[in-house]
């Protein structure tokens, strides 16, 4: 069953409520918003004080937020858990709405499933009457739920029109995401406990359904070359990658291809030298090309991806200036979750200060470069302190 505007909102069916009181049924007269989200979610993270505004603004009119944690990521159900209520403590201590936790996927199957939504955050608003009144994000509250309060949302053009355009954007994807979704469950299980027979199989599956995915094409080749570390197998696989990207002109092809090449993540030491070194200058040649230095397309993941290239090309020159560059987008005019940047930022700043070998002074920050590029380290950023 579609759950679409003017449905009946599903139940409330969660674990545990880590914040406010326990909700057992939606109140007539009472306006929800139900917002799926997740901690490793920047765009999530970053509505979180618009979700405390509206609560606070809105609370005389009968508004409750309910915040729903059902994509946190952990080996356990507990340690998820343990890890949620942790940030949660850490990061919101003003936190006015409900928070609730669910790692069954019950409440995915009941609300994020049949609406075909295909990403969070995502907020559903839930009107006086129970009826769904709205399905999107977040920063289209601002403009919703003021007539939601009011009453004539449900019966305007506008969310007739809003609602069909959401259906026939994202029912394609949700319909793919559930074909790919036995598919990652079988691929993830083996690789936990590295089977690569199996997960090999799972990924050839997967490309056999959709050789147009670039998240499966990705797998593919990491799983051969940095995995299973089979040479004979993986080097068809990326210059097949290498070459549809090209061809696609897609940057985002291009960068995750590159990213198999130079990653810092990852043992290159199998690789062809010389084959890794031309496919690299190859793929930086388009990414640059697409996406040149005058022009007003965000660099800070490009530009970050062919420094790399660079760098170990020998052109340190280079790779220090598309760094910069990088750096410079963070600021641009377009902008960037206040979580997204720092994560961009440190790396920056730590791939920068190795590239010069010596520190870099960015604002109050200050960092010092480091011998060996970690994988998955924490870089060291220090805040510098006046006197």
């Amino acid at each position: 069953m579609v759950l679409c505007m003017e449905s009946p909102a599903p139940s409330i069916k969660v674990q545990n409520w880590l914040r406010g009181e326990p909700l057992t049924n939606f109140q007539p007269g009472k306006v929800y918003i139900v917002e799926f989200w997740a901690t490793w979610c920047g765009p999530c993270v970053s509505a979180i004080p618009r979700m405390v505004q509206l609560q606070e603004n809105y609370k005389d009119r009968g508004l409750e937020v309910i915040g729903v944690a059902a994509s946190e990521v952990a080996p356990s159900a507990d340690e998820a858990r343990t890890k949620l209520n942790a940030w949660l403590t850490e990061k919101c201590s003003n936190l006015n709405y409900r928070i609730a936790f669910d790692s069954t996927g019950e409440m995915n199957k009941l609300w994020m499933e049949p609406s075909f939504s295909v990403g969070i955050p995502t907020s559903f608003v839930v009107d006086r009457d129970g009826r769904i009144a709205f399905i999107g994000h977040p920063m289209e509250l601002d403009d919703v739920l003021p007539k939601v309060l009011n009453g004539s949302w449900r019966t305007s053009d506008q969310a007739k029109a809003a609602d069909t355009e959401r259906i026939a954007e994202c029912e394609p994807i949700a319909r793919k995401q559930a074909l790919k979704k036995p598919i990652n469950d079988k691929f993830w299980a083996s690789v936990k406990i590295e089977d690569w027979k199996t997960a090999l199989s799972a990924i050839e599956e997967g490309i056999a359904l959709m050789p147009d995915d670039i998240n499966i094409r990705v797998l593919h080749a990491q799983l051969l070359l940095h995995r299973m570390h089979d040479m004979r197998a993986g080097l068809p696989v990326i210059r097949q990658l290498i070459r549809d990207a090209i061809q696609r002109n897609s940057e985002h092809w291009m960068i995750m291809a590159i990213d198999q090449l130079f990653h810092p993540k990852y043992d290159h030491s199998r690789f062809p030298s010389a084959e890794r070194l031309a496919m690299g200058k190859e793929l930086s040649e388009h990414i640059l090309a697409l996406n040149p230095q005058q022009g007003d397309v965000p660099k800070f993941l490009s530009y970050r991806a062919v420094a790399r290239y660079y760098h170990e090309s020998g052109n340190k020159h280079r790779a220090i200036e598309l760094v910069e560059l990088a750096l410079k987008a963070l600021d641009g005019p377009e902008p960037v979750p206040d979580e997204m940047r720092q994560d961009f930022l440190s790396d920056l700043l730590q791939t920068l200060a190795n590239y010069k070998g010596e520190e870099v002074r960015y604002g109050a920050l200050c960092v010092a470069p480091q011998n060996k590029f970690s994988n998955g380290a924490t870089p060291r950023v220090e805040k510098e302190t006046s006197n």
